[in-house]
């Protein structure tokens, strides 16, 4: 069952959407004033004609001069003909004026959006599909367009128009006519809203449902690989089957709603349009109106109810477009979980050490990752960080770059608490080799210098040297112009692993953090960049998250991390003398070394 929709709270919101909205039309509010000018002069000469036109049957059919009446009528045809040019050029002009805003404000709310998808959290970003998010982006972004052109070049002139035809009614031809045609555009627009209200039910529906199932696609694309290894191409195939036959179904029920719904206004306009020829043509027949009136009022209803009857579409269109924008200024008007502080500074670094104090932290309060972990990593030190995986050990990372608060406790930068720095700042500080390196469909050079924007080309050639890179590098035909292929599919792990080391010497910040940046590499490979990789901890403090602890052995100082706390800590020969988890974690590595090497 479909869930009906609050009509009152959906309205509310459409204005508020609406309103907010108009900021993004603000900027050239100039161009919009002469543009609804040009409108308005457009359905002046558009409600001229049909009074020309009486002028012409009624010349044609006088009794008078063949000569005057051929003299006149000609007059009348011209100005007919102009007037239809004038309409014309008015609209096209309307439209021109209109362009620039209408694609300034497209892209000031696409940039607004993307600005706001790159300041969220990084909480949101792990809730969500991909799909979802571009499927939606896409849509609210065309919808501004849609509500644009459907409130300015639609419903503003068929209003306009309604009001023109209306006074001519009123004025020439008594009150019986505006009652009819009031009652007829009253009795339609009635119609019109609540249906349409009552069946957008079933757009949200299949927009939810489109967004799912694109969500799924991409996803399922992103992750081609794993299809391929488990032969789970019937399952993603039939999972995305599944959300487009639920959308179909919804999608049936819309079409069937609205040629209901067209039928209803089909209905009341032909009704409208009979009622008032009868009472014209019972006029003509008493001689109380011409038979130009006749040609007059019909041309009117023509007129007025041609635009009228597409307002039907036009409201649906204007109900789908004012859906699709709901999630985008949904999306605007969510809060990020982590945000600066109104009187947070800049961080500058003096001293480059990092402390942890009594720091607790879980992604559900259910379920704790840390428990009161305290360390300190002094400036120029590297400290390591060791454990069984889901121990803890990349939240650290993920907490020192404030991508989450601690839940209790802190953690600083030089004896400034992160929450108390700009989140640009922090960052700037701090340089990273993830432990999975995501890279851009660009080339290696856009993907190297991407670390920093100002290096030139012999410092990006000097960091490849340093993480072992440049000889995979003058392999290439295209150098360093290689594209690297979508989250660079097209690299080995341990290429991008090295891109990753190279990115990061290139930013060179005072803190770097590895996390787990050798676990993509072979033994071979590993030792030939873990020069590369102590050059670059010697410029810097650095905390390394590490699996291989044949990575850490020269640390100042190691951490076990397990079940969310610290176990174990002292430098590789007197963990080893302890005889604890670290000592049974070498020992078993150890062990698998030996076996591959046999």
């Amino acid at each position: 069952m479909y869930r009906r929709l609050e009509a009152p709270h959906s309205n509310r919101r459409d204005l508020q959407n609406l309103r907010k909205l108009s900021t993004y039309l603000w900027e050239y509010r100039g161009r919009v004033l002469i543009a609804l000018g040009f409108l308005l002069l457009a359905k002046l000469a558009t409600v001229a004609v049909p009074l020309v036109l009486k002028e012409i049957i009624n010349t044609l059919d006088a009794d008078t001069n063949e000569q005057k009446i051929l003299t006149v009528a000609i007059g009348f045809v011209a100005a007919y003909g102009a007037l239809r040019i004038a309409s014309a050029a008015f609209k096209e002009l309307r439209d021109s004026l209109f362009a620039r805003v209408r694609y300034r404000a497209m892209h000031r709310l696409s940039t607004s959006v993307l600005a706001k998808l790159h300041h969220l959290s990084l909480a949101y970003h792990l809730e969500r599909r991909t799909g979802s998010i571009s499927s939606d982006l896409s849509r609210g972004t065309n919808s501004l367009s849609s509500i644009v052109n459907l409130l300015v070049f639609n419903i503003v002139p068929t209003i306009a128009e309604f009001l023109l035809v209306a006074v001519i009614l009123f004025g020439g031809y008594g009150v019986q006519y505006t009652i009819v045609v009031g009652v007829t555009v009253a009795v339609y627009v009635a119609f019109t809203l609540l249906f349409s209200g009552w069946r957008m039910q079933f757009r949200h529906e299949m927009n939810r449902l489109e967004s799912q199932a694109n969500g799924r696609a991409v996803d399922s694309l992103l992750n081609y690989e794993t299809v391929k290894y488990f032969n789970n191409e019937p399952l993603e195939q039939k999972a995305y089957e599944g959300y487009l036959s639920d959308w179909s179904d919804a999608g049936v029920k819309s079409q069937v709603t609205m040629s209901t719904l067209n039928f209803g206004q089909t209905a009341i306009v032909t009704i409208g349009v009979t009622i008032i020829m009868m009472i014209a043509a019972k006029e003509v027949t008493t001689d109380t109106i011409t038979l130009g009136d006749i040609v007059l009022i019909n041309a009117l209803m023509l007129q007025l109810f041609v635009p009228l009857n597409a307002l039907g579409v036009v409201y649906r269109g204007l109900q789908y477009a004012l859906a699709d924008m709901d999630l985008i200024i949904k999306l605007l008007e969510k809060t990020p979980e982590i945000q600066d502080k109104p009187d947070a500074q800049p961080l500058v670094i003096q001293q480059a050490g990092i402390e942890f104090n009594d720091v607790h932290f879980a992604y559900l309060p259910e379920r704790p990752i840390l428990k009161g972990v305290s360390f300190t990593v002094k400036p120029g030190e590297k400290v390591a960080v060791v454990g069984p995986s889901g121990s803890g050990k990349s939240t650290l990372s993920r907490l020192l770059f404030r991508f989450y608060d601690v839940d209790s406790g802190s953690i600083q930068v030089d004896g400034v608490d992160v929450r108390n720095c700009t989140q640009a700042s922090l960052r700037s500080q701090l340089g990273v080799v993830p432990q999975d390196t995501v890279m851009f469909n660009e080339s290696l050079q856009y993907n190297l210098l991407y670390a920093n924007n100002e290096a030139n080309t012999d410092d990006m050639e000097e960091a490849a040297r340093a993480a072992n890179l440049d000889h995979f590098i003058a392999q290439l035909p295209e150098g360093y112009d290689t594209i690297v292929g979508e989250r660079g599919l097209k690299l080995s792990g341990g290429e991008k692993q090295r891109v990753a080391i190279a990115r990061v010497m290139l930013k060179a910040p005072p803190i770097i953090v590895f996390d787990e940046a050798t676990s993509s590499l072979d033994t071979q490979t590993e030792k030939a960049i873990l020069d590369g990789l102590n050059a670059a901890a010697e410029r810097a403090t650095s905390l390394v998250i590490a699996h291989r602890l044949s990575t850490i052995v020269d640390a100042d100082q190691i951490l076990v991390l397990e079940d969310g706390q610290i176990v174990e800590r002292g430098n590789h020969h007197s963990l080893l003398a302890d005889e604890g988890l670290y000592a049974k974690l070498w020992s078993m590595q150890q062990e698998a070394k030996e076996e591959v090497l046999k």
